[in-house]
């Protein structure tokens, strides 16, 4: 039986990423200290791995295709093909950033101010690259964590990973500058993409990741309308292309259904019942295939 040999992030992205693919329809099994999850899938064969370490394996051939960061690919120059961007994160769906940040009580205001000075950081090549950009001149030393604690002592600087800016701020840090942003990529080995299973087997896996993606920021909506309060209701209903109507045994109602986002039901829902709409039900989805 052929197989797709993928990787996923070991550390803080695995969580995610598992609950990601449950909605998408695969579940995984994994003890404690296995690096080998199984799962309900005899067609994937999946290995975990750090992220910062992953577009190395795929460039080689170790694994066909993983889920990874931008950042940690471009970081290790490696040749692989960007499939797909998957805007996902630890704690939000929003890109990741990457800033130079300083001590609070710092004079540093901006690029130019690092002259000469020492920058500590994970991503020793981007910061090169963000520097010679601006013709700065700066020593940059890989930090191996923690590196919210290395200024103002062992660093004049720091480029650190953030979310939220919360851990920046708890340590006394300030934003100088976005260095690069960064988000959950899909990368494959340029070989396996030529071979056509493996091909399209990727395609589909992809196909209902970003299904379960897109399901998380909405929900189904189905309600009983009155048919004299029908145009109104549809008025107020987004959706991904028009509500669906269908006949109700009673003549003078309709059951009407649509997907909308998840933040508007608060207002939503309510303008409804005012209209008339009874029997109204909020449903989470697992995927939405456009």
């Amino acid at each position: 039986m052929p197989e797709l040999k993928i990787g996923l992030p070991k550390g803080s992205l695995q969580e995610s990423t598992f609950a990601l693919f449950r909605a998408a329809g695969w579940d995984f099994s994994i003890s404690s200290r296995s690096y080998y999850p199984t799962s309900n899938d005899p067609e994937l064969n999946v290995m975990l791995a750090r992220p910062q370490e992953m577009s190395r394996y795929v460039e080689r051939g170790v694994v066909d295709a993983a889920i990874t960061g931008l950042d940690w690919t471009l970081e290790n120059e490696s040749d692989v093909e960007i499939v797909e961007r998957l805007v996902y994160a630890k704690a939000t769906r929003n890109p990741v950033r990457w800033v130079l940040a300083v001590p609070e009580t710092s004079g540093i205001q901006s690029a130019k101010d690092l002259e000469g000075m020492t920058i500590s950081t994970e991503v020793v090549n981007l910061v090169r690259k963000y520097l010679d950009a601006r013709g700065v001149k700066a020593k940059v030393e890989f930090s191996h964590g923690a590196t919210e604690v290395k200024a103002p002592y062992l660093a004049d600087a720091i480029v650190d990973l953030t979310e939220t800016g919360s851990s920046l701020s708890a340590n006394r840090l300030r934003i100088v500058d976005t260095v690069a942003e960064s988000v959950t990529v899909v990368i494959a080995n340029r070989c396996s993409l030529r071979d056509k299973w493996r091909m399209e087997k990727l395609s589909a896996l992809v196909l209902m990741i970003k299904g379960a993606l897109l399901a998380k920021e909405k929900v189904l909506l189905k309600l009983n309308a009155p048919k004299s309060g029908l145009p109104e209701i549809i008025k107020i209903l987004p959706s991904l292309q028009s509500p669906t109507v269908n006949a109700l045994s009673d003549e003078n109602w309709v059951a009407v259904e649509t997907i909308v986002d998840t933040g508007t039901t608060r207002t939503l829902i309510p303008q409804l019942k005012a209209l008339g709409a009874q029997g109204i039900l909020e449903l989470s989805l697992n995927a939405i295939i456009p």
